[in-house]
Formats: C-alpha cells, sequence, structure tokens
C-alpha cells in the first residue's frame, strides 16, 4: 500500500461525502441509507452527518465482532482504526457540505432540485467505486454484508437489500408516526436504479491516473 493509493482513497471518500450532501440537498428523496439518517437527524436536531457516522460506526463494530480473519490483532486493529477515523472524517465532511458549503445554494424549481439529485448520485456513485477498487477503505455496511454473507446461506446481494428495506422502512415509519417531512420519495427510487449502477462502472474503470490497488501492489 503506497502514499498514493491513500491520498487517493481519501480523495474519492470526500467526493462521495459531496456526492451524497448534494443528494440531501436536492430535497427530493434520497437513498435508503441515507433516508434514514435524513430523518433521524429531523426528528432530533443532530446533524445528518453525525447520524451517519454513529450509525456507521455501529456497523463498524459489528464488523469487528465478524471478522475473524488469520491477522494478528494489531493489524486488525490499525485496520479497523483507521476506518473509525476516515468514518469521523466521512461524517464532518457532510455536515460541513450540507450546513455551510451548500447553505448558500438555493434550488428555485423542481428540475434544478432533480439535476442536483442525479447529480449527487453521479459523483457518490463514481466516488464509492473507485473507493471499493482501490481496496484500502471500506464502507462499513458493504463490509457487514460482506462478513455475514461468508456465514451463511444469504448471499451479499439479499443482506444488501435487506439494510435497505429496514432503513426505508424505519424512514417511513418514523415520519408518518411522528409528522417529519418525507425522505423517502422519487430521489430513493431513482437512486436505488442509478446509485448501484454508477458505482459498478466506476469500480471497472481506472480514474485515478494510474494509482494501483491494494490488491496488485500485494501481488
Amino acid at each position: 500500500m503506497n502514499k498514493k493509493q491513500w491520498i487517493g482513497s481519501g480523495i474519492f471518500y470526500g467526493l462521495s461525502a459531496f456526492g451524497i450532501s448534494l443528494t440531501i440537498k436536492a430535497s427530493v428523496g434520497v437513498s435508503s441509507f441515507n433516508a434514514l439518517n435524513v430523518t433521524l437527524a429531523t426528528m432530533s436536531g443532530i446533524k445528518v452527518g453525525t447520524i451517519t457516522t454513529a450509525i456507521n460506526l455501529g456497523f463498524l463494530a459489528a464488523c469487528w465482532l465478524l471478522d475473524r480473519r488469520q491477522t494478528s490483532l494489531k493489524q486488525k486493529g490499525s485496520e479497523y482504526l483507521i476506518m473509525f477515523f476516515a468514518l469521523l472524517a466521512f461524517g464532518y465532511l457532510i455536515n460541513g457540505f450540507v450546513y455551510y458549503f451548500l447553505a448558500s445554494l438555493h434550488l428555485t424549481n423542481y428540475w434544478s432540485q432533480l439535476a442536483a439529485l442525479i447529480g449527487g448520485i453521479l459523483i457518490s456513485g463514481t466516488a464509492t467505486g473507485q473507493v471499493l477498487r482501490l481496496q484500502v477503505l471500506k464502507f462499513p455496511i458493504e463490509h457487514w454484508c460482506h462478513l455475514l454473507a461468508q456465514r451463511s446461506l444469504w448471499t451479499f446481494k439479499q443482506y444488501r437489500y435487506g439494510v435497505d428495506a429496514v432503513c426505508i422502512s424505519g424512514a417511513l415509519l418514523l415520519a408518518i408516526s411522528l409528522g417529519l417531512p418525507l425522505a423517502v420519495r422519487e430521489g430513493t427510487v431513482i437512486s436505488f436504479f442509478l446509485l448501484s449502477g454508477a458505482i459498478a462502472w466506476s469500480k471497472e474503470r481506472d480514474l485515478t491516473l494510474g494509482i494501483p490497488t491494494r490488491q496488485k501492489r500485494q501481488g
């Protein structure tokens, strides 16, 4: 693993946070996980990036318990510590973008909101694909689903869709029961189809100007 891989992963991690923030700013619905985060933030008054970090850290703790790789405790600890700080930074970036950097962005009509949503999805999806391609940093939910799939008859995809279903159900239940604004809207449907496609497209392409993946470096 070299310095360029760390820098590249950090940049794309930040771009993913920016893309997510742009979809939140669009206010026409967000992806399933972010729908729950936005709803919880509205309900509690806590910033959405802070909520995102808290839930991600919960998944990270679950990953630690499930991770049974034959590595030393020191190596495992260092990897998870890096992920811990990356998640803290991720939440801070979302807060910075949503509440400060994009605070003055006014989307005056529905079409500009849709444009911001689609742009945000493409940015976050492309950035996420590059993070996954470089294999330096991980996203806790996907890592948790992968670890569970290794230990059961269910597939990664089934677990990931299960997380989506729980997030959407939770967001809808809270919004309806407490009279909160709906974060599950048409943008959620658009995200469902467009985000995974953008991630898959990006993951198979080198958009880092030749930065090698972690797997290639080890080989």
